[in-house]
């Protein structure tokens, strides 16, 4: 078994032991920090209702659900989506077409395009996945009012925004 991350928490989100007693006020103002704090039960409730059950990493949950309101995007369009570079995104896009999730056609205009499609199989499970990432994220959010969730939905996207810093 590994060693516990120095920011997790146990299943109540409380503080683990390992943490207990620590003066955090160094680092409270560090956006990084806090995003890292915030980050842990996310990931936790992602492994539990998506990841672990319908096994899929965070990244071909994004992919899946992206192709699913996107149809017919281009591999260089998800890289882009997605700030991946080309090989790491064929690679994933293998992946899923082994899985039987998408399939790849050359465009009928332009035959140097390709265009990323999914199967029903791969629909499916995009849909199946979006509706429980909404689960978890009720969960997750119920604390917040939907201001204070729209009002951190726009921050983050601001802060998401500057990749180029």
């Amino acid at each position: 078994m590994s060693e516990p991350h120095p920011l997790d928490d146990d299943a109540d989100g409380r503080e683990t032991s390992s943490t207990a007693g620590i003066d955090h006020a160094c680092l409270q103002h560090l956006l990084g920090y806090q995003i890292a704090r915030a980050d842990i039960p996310t990931r936790r409730a992602f492994a539990h209702r998506i990841g672990k059950p319908l096994n899929l990493t965070a990244v071909e949950f994004s992919t899946l659900v992206l192709l699913a309101h996107n149809t017919g995007a281009t591999p260089k369009q998800l890289a882009d989506a997605l700030a991946m570079h080309a090989p790491a995104i064929s690679v994933l896009l293998d992946r899923l077409a082994q899985r039987g999730l998408l399939e790849r056609v050359r465009s009928e205009t332009d035959r140097r395009l390709q265009h990323v499609l999914l199967t029903a199989e791969g629909r499916q499970l995009a849909d199946e996945a979006r509706e429980r990432s909404l689960t978890a994220e009720r969960t997750l959010l119920q604390g917040l009012s939907a201001a204070e969730r729209a009002i951190l939905v726009e921050l983050l996207q601001k802060v998401a925004g500057a990749r180029g810093v």
